[in-house]
């Protein structure tokens, strides 16, 4: 038997065990005590009943007629049987009605000549006289008395069968109480504990509610001694864990605005510089050194992204509508003709309990990868090259945004490599290696899950992302259109 993997089952479960076995060495210590004192009620009925027995019969056997018994003699001869049951000197008693004769006895005289018997006694039964006293054979036990100084004695017999009969009866209706009392036990105990444990309950409750939103205090009111040291530990943990998220989130923030800002104003002195070169290898150095600020500046951007990704934050106090960020953002990226966006929204709110500005980050990696690499990227549809083919955004009502584009379709073994950091397939497209990674970092954080495709659904090449948002419940109300 497997046990339960909960305290509460496995407390319930030993207690009601441990009150089983206890009921059941009770109920043999009591079967022994119970055999025990059923003997001797027994031995004392067999030896009562011996002793009311034999007066009665000597009274009998004294009282016969003396002629009768002479003329008995003269009918007997040596050699009959006297144990023969037509004996004629044997007495039967008689009965008044049938019944189960239990105990059954037989009257005999010194020579061991049956006298008196009762009408079911089995003469076979009875061993010969050996002495006052009990015995036991293999089917009875009797009991042998004497009177008249040996002359005439009495057996009396009880099978052995019956006393086995009436203990097991006893030890039956002794054990039917237990088969009744083991599921009230299972139930009482079942009840007990969980009443007990119900502090703990709720302090495991408040463990598993507890995410990067809601890093507050744990109460631990109500707790057994045994689990408040676990309790002041794991609000230690979240103390710990909510300012190491404060100084990480103030970090990220401080660090992105006093790094945009010297990089900035490097810009715009290179900017400057190229302007006012003399000569055109120094405006060449200088648009070198502007496309490395360039660089370093989106570079910047993307690992202040990645780190607020990896810092939490990434979840809402409340649902949001996923459809006026992925409407304002689409519109924005797909203004450039080099870069076009075809957007596919639903009719009603798509609410999920991620942050806004979250969510926002995680769309514009996705498109900015799929312009970047997608087919056709940075053909010029005023040029007269053919119009590069948009990027594919769709969000369905379900909360599962898709990002496809066009081109060569990336290897399976490569599509796990682009979820990490810097990791890059094989293109020659500018880029940095951290916008997948960082929109799979807002998808775990989330409570999402983010995919990878290629080829893309539908097509025979091209490549595909897929978010899958958690849904909060929908709203009461529905978004006009």
């Amino acid at each position: 038997m497997r046990a339960p993997a909960s305290l509460q089952g496995r407390l319930a479960l030993w207690l009601t065990l441990g009150a089983v076995v206890l009921w059941g060495l009770a109920l043999v210590a009591a079967g022994q005590q119970l055999r025990r004192e059923m003997g001797q009620v027994f031995d004392s009925a067999l030896e009562e009943t011996g002793q009311r027995l034999l007066p009665l019969a000597v009274v009998e056997i004294i009282g016969r007629d003396e002629d009768d018994d002479e003329l008995e003699e003269e009918e007997w001869e040596p050699g009959d049987d006297a144990d023969d049951p037509g004996d004629a000197r044997t007495q039967s008693v008689a009965t008044l009605r049938a019944h189960d004769e239990y105990f059954t006895y037989l009257v005999r005289d010194a020579s061991g000549r049956v006298l008196i018997r009762s009408h079911q006694a089995d003469l076979a039964v009875f061993p010969p006289y050996a002495g006052m006293g009990f015995a036991e054979t293999a089917t009875h036990r009797i009991y042998s008395d004497a009177a008249l100084q040996g002359t005439i004695t009495i057996s009396v017999a009880e099978p052995l069968a019956h006393r086995r009969q009436t203990e097991r009866e006893l030890l039956l209706r002794l054990a039917l109480p237990l088969l009744l009392i083991v599921p009230f036990s299972l139930i009482g105990v079942w009840l007990a504990v969980r009443t007990a444990m119900a502090p703990v309950q709720r302090f495991r409750t408040g463990i598993e509610a507890r995410s990067g939103t809601d890093l507050s205090p744990i109460s631990d009111a109500g707790l057994p001694s045994e689990f408040r040291p676990n309790a002041r530990a794991v609000n230690r943990l979240l103390a710990r864990l909510r300012n190491a998220l404060e100084a990480e989130r103030s970090f990220t923030a401080n660090s992105a605005h006093e790094l945009r800002t010297p990089v900035a104003a490097a810009l715009a002195q290179v900017q400057r510089l190229v302007i006012e070169a003399p000569d055109e290898p120094t405006r060449a150095r200088a648009r070198q050194v502007e496309a490395a600020l360039q660089r370093l500046a989106r570079l910047s951007e993307k690992l202040m992204q990645l780190a607020r990704a990896e810092g939490g934050r990434l979840q809402a106090e409340a649902p949001a509508d996923l459809v006026p960020v992925l409407r304002l953002l689409a519109t924005e990226m797909g203004r450039d003709p080099a870069h076009p966006v075809a957007l596919i929204l639903p009719d009603t709110p798509v609410m999920a309990p991620i942050d806004p500005d979250a969510f926002a980050i995680l769309v514009r990696n996705l498109i900015e990868n799929a312009q970047r690499h997608g087919q056709g990227a940075g053909t010029d549809a005023g040029s007269g090259g053919t119009s590069p083919e948009p990027v594919q955004v769709a969000l369905s009502p379900a909360g599962v945004l898709r990002v496809s584009n066009a081109g060569p379709a990336v290897p399976p073994e490569q599509l796990l490599r682009l979820l990490r950091p810097f990791e890059r397939g094989t293109t020659s497209a500018n880029g940095s290696g951290l916008g997948l990674a960082i929109a799979h970092a807002i998808a775990s954080g989330s409570g999402g899950t983010l995919e990878l495709r290629s080829p893309a659904s539908g097509r025979t090449d091209g490549f595909e992302a897929i978010f899958s948002a958690a849904l909060a419940p929908p709203a009461p109300t529905v978004r006009s259109t």
